[in-house]
């Protein structure tokens, strides 16, 4: 067995243990594959993690560590300035723990009796005392990243409206315009020089969590279920099985 990977989880942490809780990313794999869903939640088998990409950590680490310099002082952050909005980092009581991982933004939804959670890269607040839900993104790119306009750019917007559905669900009067500081890691040097040179770019979306409520109870609906689900059609970890099987036979 991997050190990496080990796929059984304890009941515990299963659908019904009093370790379960719905994460996001949780919620963006149901809305991906409800089959994979299934069996990792309810039967407790998890699907094959990708690699970790720790340089990206590395640049959230940094970006929330610059942020905060800001916050402590109540001033703006020079990328804000630069695009001209009127926002500054706000300062909460939760903040440091609604960003940290296996933590974050809680709610026990009444509805369906599930803890939903999601841990938040940043906070803004603006004139009107509204929050403003913030995601960092790093990547390498030839031109840098100033739009959202790919098809697979759709689960970032998922993620940012989960995360204004928690918070306004906590109580806090939030914005549905959102931002991505979106950093784009520089190809065109001639050298490394031990450095990487990244552009900025801060992206702004509209949010509309009006999804949702619906999708916990489809959600709930699901694990309930006895049924393994079908799955998703652009499932790839399902495409491989199937494939697998076919050779088996």
């Amino acid at each position: 067995m991997s050190e990496y990977y080990n796929p059984h989880r304890g009941e515990a942490w299963n659908y019904g243990g009093d370790q379960w809780k719905l994460s996001r990313s949780k919620i963006d794999l149901f809305l991906g594959c409800p089959r994979c869903f299934y069996i990792d939640n309810k039967l407790g088998t998890k699907r094959p993690p990708g690699y970790p990409f720790t340089l990206n950590s590395a640049v959230d680490h940094l970006l929330k560590q610059e942020f905060d310099i800001h916050r402590a002082k109540g001033e703006q952050h020079p990328l804000q300035k630069e695009y001209g909005i009127d926002v500054r980092p706000a300062a909460h009581d939760e903040l440091d723990e609604w960003r940290r991982n296996f933590g974050g933004v809680k709610h026990l939804h009444e509805a369906t009796g599930m803890l939903v959670t999601g841990a938040i890269d940043d906070l803004w607040i603006n004139k009107d005392d509204e929050y403003i839900v913030v995601d960092y993104k790093a990547t390498a790119k030839e031109e840098a990243v100033t739009e959202l306009d790919k098809e697979w750019q759709d689960g970032y917007k998922r993620q940012m409206e989960v995360y204004q559905w928690l918070l306004r669900q906590n109580g806090l009067k939030v914005s549905n315009t959102g931002y991505f500081v979106y950093c784009t890691g520089k190809l065109d040097r001639e050298a490394f020089d031990k450095r990487i040179d990244f552009d900025v770019n801060l992206i702004s979306y509209q949010g509309d969590d009006a999804w949702v409520e619906d999708t916990l109870k489809r959600i709930k609906a699901c694990l309930e279920s006895e049924e393994i689900p079908d799955s998703g059609e652009e499932c790839d970890h399902c495409a491989f099985w199937n494939a697998r099987a076919g050779y088996e036979k």
